[in-house]
């Protein structure tokens, strides 16, 4: 009687985890003949639609190079930052390529390939701005958006380096305080960074310090060891040949950080 409500409980279990049901993941993408991957199409440079609802990006493009070299058809399964690791889990996408950084959190519930990209988080202040260090920030205000690994850092920090944190609700409001000339530096994104230079090219801010390289990898259903290490080996190979790095480049208007890719 035991035996059988174990079998009942594991074939309900399997029946709400399609993915973890899979014998081979790999051999199952190459037979539909279609790469079904979860990205977040509304987090530009990474992920948005063109004029014409087209997807572009930088996670975009990695898929789609990903899927012309492996002879596959290509379907976005469109997803959010929440929702990225449950479409995996449930078996909606076969991979999520979507700004996903590794944190011990979510390698309990997913394994990650190696590094494809990375996110550095800077402080960022106008060209004339003179950063060097820590020292340089005394007595000053760091503008961060709320509830960011930034907000975080730099709230450990204040105290002791003897500057302060104005925290903007969203990363919207951190880029026109900025633009504008009301933040003195910010602590983001080296991408958003970026893009505030663009906006205003008189202040032309540029990256100061770097607090942290985060890894951006693909996020693969757990137990799927062959589909690992076919994604690890393309990752290494177009790491090598620059063709990642350029993808990387022609959107976040920097190249890969350097200790990604010479792992």
């Amino acid at each position: 009687m035991k035996r059988l409500a174990l079998l009942g409980t594991l074939f309900l279990w399997l029946a709400f985890n399609p993915a973890a049901a899979a014998t081979n993941a790999w051999q199952e993408i190459k037979e539909r003949g279609t790469l079904r991957v979860a990205t977040d199409l509304s987090i530009p440079p990474s992920g948005m639609l063109d004029a014409s609802l087209k997807p572009i990006g930088s996670d975009v493009e990695t898929a789609q190079l990903l899927a012309q070299d492996w002879g596959l058809k290509l379907q976005f399964i469109e997803t959010t930052g929440p929702t990225r690791i449950p479409n995996l889990q449930t078996g909606k996408a076969d991979i999520v390529i979507s700004t996903l950084s590794v944190t011990p959190q979510r390698a309990q519930v997913i394994d990650f390939t190696r590094a494809y990209a990375g996110l550095r988080s800077v402080i960022g202040a106008p060209a004339a701005t003179k950063i060097g260090g820590w020292d340089d920030l005394k007595g000053k205000a760091i503008t961060v958006t709320r509830g960011t690994t930034q907000d975080t850092q730099l709230s450990t920090e204040a105290a002791k380096r003897g500057f302060t944190v104005q925290r903007y609700d969203d990363d919207a409001t951190l880029v026109t305080a900025a633009v504008s000339g009301q933040a003195f530096a910010v602590a983001t994104s080296a991408t958003l960074v970026n893009q505030i230079k663009k906006q205003n090219p008189k202040l032309a801010f540029e990256p100061k310090m770097t607090l942290q390289v985060f890894d951006l990898a693909i996020g693969v259903p757990k137990g799927q060891p062959e589909l690992k290490a076919k994604l690890d080996e393309w990752i290494a190979a177009n790491l090598k040949n620059g063709k990642l790095n350029a993808i990387y480049q022609k959107y976040h208007g920097e190249p890969i950080p350097p200790e990604i890719i010479n792992r």
